[in-house]
C-alpha cells in the first residue's frame, strides 16, 4: 500500500492506495505542529494506520510547513528503512512545468494539485484550494502552471475576527441558512462562509477575463473548507476533497 502524507499549516492529511493503483481506500487527519519530530510524527502515523502501517509498499509526502519537510524525511528513513520515499521538493519530477517568475517559491501544494486536477480533468482548469489560505491557481491544457491568487483562509480570518473584535466570539464554520443573520453567530456565518464563496468566484471570473484560455476552464474545489463552501460557489464545477493525495500518488508514480 501507498501512504500519501500532505501537511498543511494547519492539519496533516493522510491516505493509503492499494498496491494495485486503485482509488484511495483510506484517509485520516492530525493536526499540525511545526515543532513535530521524526519520532512524532511515526508514533502517530504508525498508531492511525494500524495494521496498514505494516503492508505500506512506498511512502509519498509533501509539506508547507519547512521545519516539518525534513522531518518527514527522517521519519521514511528510520521507520519506513525498506521503503522507497518520495518528499516533494525542488528536484523532485511532478511534469508540471511552472510558468511563474520564481519557481522555487511555488508551495508544494500548489503544484501537487496542479497536476492531479491536469490527470483528472481535460483542458484547461482552475483549482481552488481552501484552507489556512485560498489559493486559486490557473493550470493550461498542457498541465502548466500559469500562476494564480492566494487570499487568507476561512479560518484565519475567524480567528482574527475573534482576536481583533472585542464583541465578537470564534464561530463553528457551517454553511448559513440565509445571508440575513437574525443574530450574530448567524450574521458571522453568512460573512464568512457567502463572502469566501463571492471571493472565490470573482477571482475565478476575473482569471477567466485576464486569460483567454480558461474562458471555459472546469473550476475544482479541494481543501478542508470545500464542504461548507461548495453549494455557496456559483462558478464551481466539481469538488475532489483530496486533490493533494491523489497528486501525491501521481508524484510517487513518475518518481517510482
Amino acid at each position: 500500500m501507498l501512504l500519501t502524507v500532505d501537511v498543511g499549516n494547519t492539519h496533516i492529511r493522510l491516505g493509503v492506495f492499494p498496491p494495485d493503483g486503485g482509488p484511495l481506500e483510506r484517509t485520516w487527519s492530525m493536526r499540525t505542529s511545526p515543532a513535530v519530530t521524526s519520532d512524532e510524527l511515526a508514533l502517530t502515523i504508525r498508531g492511525l494506520l494500524g495494521d496498514c502501517a505494516g503492508r505500506l509498499s512506498g511512502i509519498s509526502a509533501m509539506s508547507v510547513v519547512p521545519s516539518v519537510t525534513g522531518e518527514l524525511r527522517r521519519m521514511a528513513a528510520d521507520y519506513w528503512p525498506g521503503l522507497h520515499a518520495v518528499v516533494v521538493a525542488p528536484g523532485v519530477k511532478t511534469g508540471v512545468p511552472l510558468l511563474v517568475d520564481s519557481p522555487r517559491e511555488v508551495g508544494s501544494d500548489r503544484v501537487v494539485n496542479a497536476l492531479a486536477a491536469h490527470t483528472l480533468f481535460e483542458g484547461a482548469v482552475i483549482v481552488v484550494d481552501v484552507d489556512t489560505a485560498t489559493t486559486v491557481d490557473a493550470v493550461s491544457a498542457r498541465g502548466e502552471l500559469l500562476g494564480g491568487a492566494i487570499a487568507p483562509g476561512i479560518d484565519i480570518s475567524v480567528d482574527a475576527l475573534a482576536e481583533r473584535a472585542a464583541a465578537l466570539r470564534k464561530i463553528e464554520v457551517v454553511r448559513p441558512r440565509t445571508a440575513l443573520g437574525k443574530n450574530t453567530v448567524a450574521a458571522l456565518q453568512a460573512g464568512i462562509v457567502i463572502g469566501f464563496a463571492g471571493q472565490i468566484d470573482a477571482l475565478v471570473d476575473r482569471l477567466r477575463t485576464d486569460v483567454a484560455q480558461l474562458s471555459d476552464a472546469a473550476v475544482v474545489l479541494t481543501g478542508l473548507r470545500a464542504d461548507v463552501v461548495s453549494e455557496e460557489s456559483r462558478t464551481i464545477t466539481d469538488v475532489e476533497p483530496e486533490l493533494a493525495l491523489e497528486g501525491l500518488r501521481l508524484v510517487f508514480e513518475k518518481n517510482a
